[in-house]
Formats: C-alpha cells, sequence, structure tokens
C-alpha cells in the first residue's frame, strides 16, 4: 500500500479558477497554471496560435518589460517553464519555498497582464519559424510528423503544434489578442499548488495575484476524434544515414478499464530495455540501435507509436520483424507472463513513490488529471487495480489495439 504523503484540498475562486492546493513538508515548492487550449481547438487559420501565445506571453506585461519579466524568474533560483499540447497549455514555477510568493505573484502577472507587444511578436515569430523549420531535420521529429499526415484526413493530430508556417507568419497582434481572450480565462483554466503552505495560506496567494481576472468559459467546439488510416506510405529525404519507419495505432473506443491492461501491455511491446521489440530487433538480429513505443492516453487522443531507424537494406526486414512481433503478441504466441506482470508492479510503484516525492512532477500530474476530469488519486488506485488484471485481459487489449495501423517509412534520396 502506497503511503501518502500530502494532503489536498480543491477550490473554486469567486471568479471561477479553480485551485487545487497540495500540502507536503518540502522546501521545493511548484505551482503550475492549465489553460483548456491547444492544438486541438485550433481551425485551418489558427494552427500554431496556442503554441504562438505561449510564446509571447514571456515578452513582457503592463508592469514588466519581457527581459525584466525573465530577469526576475531567473532570480528565483528554480526551474521556469511552458508547454503547448495539442489539448492544454501549461506553465510551470518551481522553487525554494522563500520564493514561493514571488513565483505566484509573476506567474499571475504573465497569465493575467500580457501586453503583445507588436516589436516582441515581431521577434518572437523567427524564432518559432526557426523551431518550425528545425524539426524538419530531425528525422525522428519529421517521421511522427508524416506519419501523422498519413494517417488522418481531418483530426488537428495531422498538424504540429507549432502550426503552419503560413498562419505563424501571418499572425497579427489582433488575431493574437483575440484568441487568448477567449480561452484564458479564469473559468477554463487551473492551478495546482504543491507547498508546505497550509491550505488556507495558499489559496490566500492565489487570490491575491489572480482575483482580478476577467472572463466567461469559451464556447464547446467539435473536437474531431478520427481513426488511423489502415495505410501504408514511403517518403524521401535528402541526406539522411538511416531510414525510419514509424507504426500508428488508434483505439478510440477502449474502454477505461483497459487502459491499465494496455499500458502493462506497452510496457512489455517496447517501453523498457529488454522490451519484445528491442530484444528481436536489436538483440536478436542487429538491425537498429533502437526501437520504442510511444502510448498517449488522454480524453482526445488514444494512440500508440512505434518507431526505428535502421539501415535502408534493411528497412523490409526491420518492417517485417516488428510485424511478426506483433502478430505472436496478438497471437498469444507471446504472452505476458507473471514475471511481467510483477515487474511492471515494481514499475509502477517505482514511477508512484517518484511522483509523491518529486514537488515539480507531482504538482504536474495532478494538474492533467484533474484538468482531464480524472480522479486525481489514479495513480494510487492503479496499484489495486494491478492485482485484477490478469493474462487474459492483457492479451484481449492486444488484440483490439495492434490492428490496423498506419505505416510510415522515410527513405534517402
Amino acid at each position: 500500500m502506497i503511503k501518502l504523503n500530502f494532503d489536498v484540498k480543491r477550490h473554486t475562486l469567486e471568479n471561477g479558477l479553480e485551485v487545487i492546493t497540495i500540502k507536503k513538508d518540502t522546501q521545493i515548492a511548484s505551482i503550475n497554471i492549465g489553460v483548456k487550449v491547444g492544438a486541438l481547438y485550433e481551425n485551418m487559420k489558427e494552427k500554431g496560435i496556442s503554441h504562438f501565445i505561449e510564446h509571447t506571453l514571456f515578452k513582457g506585461t503592463i508592469n514588466r518589460t519581457g527581459e525584466e519579466l525573465n530577469d526576475e524568474l531567473e532570480a528565483l533560483g528554480g526551474e521556469y517553464n511552458a508547454y503547448t499540447d495539442y489539448d492544454v497549455t501549461v506553465y510551470t514555477i518551481s522553487c525554494l519555498i522563500e520564493e514561493f510568493k514571488k513565483a505566484t505573484e509573476l506567474l499571475a502577472d504573465m497569465i493575467v497582464n500580457p501586453t503583445f507587444d507588436k516589436n516582441e511578436i515581431e521577434k518572437e515569430r523567427g524564432v518559432i519559424l526557426s523551431e518550425i523549420r528545425m524539426s524538419k531535420d530531425d528525422i525522428e521529429d519529421f517521421s511522427f510528423k508524416n506519419v501523422n499526415k498519413l494517417a488522418f484526413n481531418k483530426s488537428a493530430l495531422k498538424y504540429e503544434v507549432t502550426g503552419l508556417e503560413e498562419n505563424v507568419s501571418g499572425f497579427t497582434r489582433k488575431k493574437l489578442m483575440s484568441f487568448y481572450k477567449r480561452y484564458y480565462t479564469p473559468k477554463n483554466s487551473l492551478i495546482t499548488m504543491v507547498s508546505p503552505l497550509e491550505h488556507d495560506e495558499a489559496i490566500n496567494l492565489v487570490k491575491n495575484y489572480f482575483s482580478q481576472w476577467e472572463g466567461q468559459k469559451p464556447e464547446p467546439i467539435n473536437i474531431i476524434i478520427e481513426k488511423n488510416k489502415e495505410i501504408t506510405g514511403i517518403s524521401y529525404k535528402k541526406d539522411i544515414e538511416q531510414s525510419t519507419i514509424v507504426y500508428l495505432y488508434t483505439f478510440n473506443d477502449l474502454e477505461k478499464s483497459n487502459e491499465l491492461p494496455l499500458r502493462i501491455l506497452n510496457h512489455r511491446l517496447g517501453e523498457s530495455s529488454n522490451s519484445l521489440l528491442f530484444r528481436e530487433i536489436r538483440e536478436n538480429r542487429g538491425l537498429a540501435y533502437d526501437i520504442y513505443t510511444h502510448l498517449e492516453i488522454t480524453n482526445n487522443i488514444k494512440t500508440l507509436y512505434i518507431y526505428t531507424a535502421v539501415s535502408e537494406e534493411n528497412v523490409d526486414e526491420a518492417k517485417a520483424a516488428i510485424e511478426e512481433t506483433i502478430k505472436s503478441v496478438v497471437d498469444g504466441k507471446i504472452q505476458i507472463g507473471d514475471r511481467d506482470l510483477n515487474i511492471m508492479k515494481k514499475v509502477h510503484k517505482t514511477a508512484v513513490i517518484s511522483t509523491l516525492e518529486d514537488s515539480s512532477e507531482l504538482c504536474n500530474y495532478m494538474l492533467h488529471q484533474a484538468l482531464e476530469g480524472e480522479d486525481i488519486f489514479e495513480f494510487v488506485k492503479d496499484m489495486d487495480r494491478l492485482n485484477m488484471v490478469d493474462i487474459l485481459k492483457i492479451n484481449e487489449v492486444g488484440k483490439k489495439v495492434l490492428k490496423s495501423p498506419t505505416i510510415h517509412i522515410l527513405k534517402s534520396n
């Protein structure tokens, strides 16, 4: 049984902002704010705008220039960051507890009082365009981008979070501010805080700096959930040393009860250094330096990827070996045994304890669980559910998920 070393309370401010305070005996405090907006919420002309706004919020407020803001963030002596995903934009600060009040004030200033300075927008436009172009030089990023383009017709997953170059080149200050005002509202956001402060102290800290934030919940939009196409595509890129192979599976109709068995299967299939795919492709056949799987499970995104890079002359053999391994799992010739289950329990327990002990990880986990409308204590309850998972359940999940992939192969031309 996992012993919790923290206490949690949920609050809602008068302006509609939800705050989760996590009281924990720690010298490192963390505060995260998640805004429910990302690439899934953008129409074609807006592709990349959520990511652009994330960059712009670091470029100055009505109280601080961009340089002053970043100097003060740096002076906290901790870590600050932000990221945009398909379904959320997150801003994070972790610092010593004595700097926590200042950190909260800085975060509020960024979120509530951005100026969208025209000169700074132009500077950041160049930075983001450079980021988009750089991703084309990274064959791993390029390969994932191409398998998504191949897999979907209308889903937002077809496009990178960073957006389309033509959009990023044309976003105006007015366009950015309009999108910001629509989505950056207290009723569309959530804060998590990990600190040794009493709950009342923590919530009062948030009230001091976020109470003046105004805005309504945005109108809901129709998010397109699309199954991947069962198709194989080949594209070409100059001057690359290795070819890449990417498989993509979607499982939008998978029941919630099957998600934990799928995580166990994924770990055995390609997440560990002793996985089935790693053992077959690298250890037994020597075809690749690495091969791995990547599993994503949210309310709107349910994807499983397999990725490897091999010499061009080994593409066909590697592809056949991947498919042979998958077929053996689906047909039950390779099973997830008791030893695998026991290892997975240890892996999960290690991950849980690691999350509990790291303030920033705990803050981030709680944020995403709450934004998804999930149980914030799910990671603990999964420990009990692991004891209920059997080999038959894992094999059933494999049959449901590991079928009809989109396959993309990248070769040199």
